[in-house]
């Protein structure tokens, strides 16, 4: 699959990561595709092992792909030399690590000061007042002269920030900046955040704290060195992510055109569908010959055969809207049927949402060898 030149500032292509051990060779991250624009606000979202500090090892350079293409900012990132990398780090990324990494022999304006003497970027007369002004935008200015070791984590955090900041690079990377801090200080470092990509900043954010993604714009699932598919991860936030993995995995691509018929309750084995593109309508239809628009589901939403089921009043229709076309991701009634029968609480989570949609009665769930004669 050819890079995505759409995406200008990041683009992932193919990417496998395989590390050598004692007992074998294990895979951390396996065909990873993945692109990020200018001025977005992502985070990547795993448990501890899912992969996703390796994957940002390949984007910030420290780490190289065992197969595959990395490019930022229009370099090929896994081509350069240390000495390469170690500029073009200084001058294109800003790095936030989890635990601050400042150098503790220096004052925090000192640390703010050194990526710039690094890169010799900024005039040398200039760079200590720029050093400030970062430190006052994070909130730092009276603490300048200060070690370290004299500040609080989350002040400590700050500095880290202010120094990532310090040559104006278009991407800031930060490894779970908030996983030592107290509330407060958690919060104020979102905020800066946000800021800073109102300023037009890419902003990626690894972390396993959700409450911490939903600040951001985009949300990346990783779960055994694989992507969630993000259509399906919006679409089934109750189901885990190796649920959401194994869908992934079952999903196939389908089309259709304006007005077309995706699916209806006489259509049998019907499956799962999740949109991707354009938008559905859920249309119910009474045993009067009247028929109503319920629900207009958009890029990210879906439905199964389970919502198809009838109540004792009407029946449920979808098709794409009638003035544009569809894509969706579909999983066949035969492997939608496996994966529940894999799973009582995915099965669970699956129908009680379904007896919540669009007004149906809730049934509870069968026994799973009731499913097998539906196919």
């Amino acid at each position: 699959m050819p890079l995505d030149l759409s995406c200008a500032l990041i683009q992932i292509q193919n990417v496998s990561k395989i590390f050598k051990t004692q007992a074998g060779d294990f895979t951390a991250l396996k065909d990873i595709n993945l692109c990020f624009g200018q001025g977005e606000y992502v985070s990547i979202i795993g448990k501890s092992g899912s992969g996703k500090s390796t994957l940002i090892n390949m984007i910030t350079g420290i780490d190289h792909p065992t197969i595959g293409e990395v490019r930022v900012a229009e370099h090929d990132v896994h081509h350069m030399n240390e000495s390469q990398l170690a500029e073009w780090r200084g001058r294109n990324l800003g790095i936030v690590f989890q635990f601050f990494q400042l150098l503790p022999m220096l004052s925090i304006l000192e640390n703010t000061i050194l990526p710039m003497d690094f890169c010799n970027q900024y005039p040398p007369a200039e760079r200590e007042s720029r050093a400030r002004a970062l430190l006052d935008l994070v909130g730092l200015g009276v603490e300048a002269e200060k070690l370290p070791a004299a500040l609080s984590g989350g002040q400590q955090q700050l500095a880290a920030i202010a120094r990532a900041l310090a040559n104006d690079p278009p991407l800031i990377v930060a490894d779970e900046p908030t996983g030592n801090l107290d509330s407060r200080s958690a919060a104020r470092i979102l905020d800066l955040f946000d800021e800073l990509v109102v300023q037009g900043k890419t902003i990626i954010i690894v972390t396993h704290d959700s409450s911490l993604a939903k600040r951001t714009a985009r949300r990346v699932l990783i779960s055994d060195g694989m992507l969630i598919d993000e259509n399906i991860a919006h679409a089934l936030p109750m189901l885990s992510h190796p649920q959401m993995l194994r869908l992934s995995h079952l999903a196939v691509a389908r089309s259709f055109q304006p007005g077309a018929t995706l699916a209806k309750h006489d259509n049998g084995k019907v499956g799962l569908f999740v949109v991707a593109q354009g938008h559905v309508e859920a249309v119910r239809h009474y045993r009067s010959g009247e028929s109503e628009l319920v629900e207009r589901l958009g890029p990210g939403a879906y439905f199964s055969e389970l919502e198809l089921e009838q109540d004792e009043r009407s029946t449920l229709s979808f098709r794409s809207a009638a003035e544009e076309s569809v894509e969706a991701l579909w999983v066949s009634h035969e492997a939608f049927y496996h994966f529940l029968g894999e799973s009582h609480a995915a099965e669970s989570a699956l129908r009680q949402a379904a007896g919540e949609r669009f007004g149906h009665v809730h049934r509870p769930a069968q026994p799973r060898k009731s499913f097998w004669w539906r196919r």
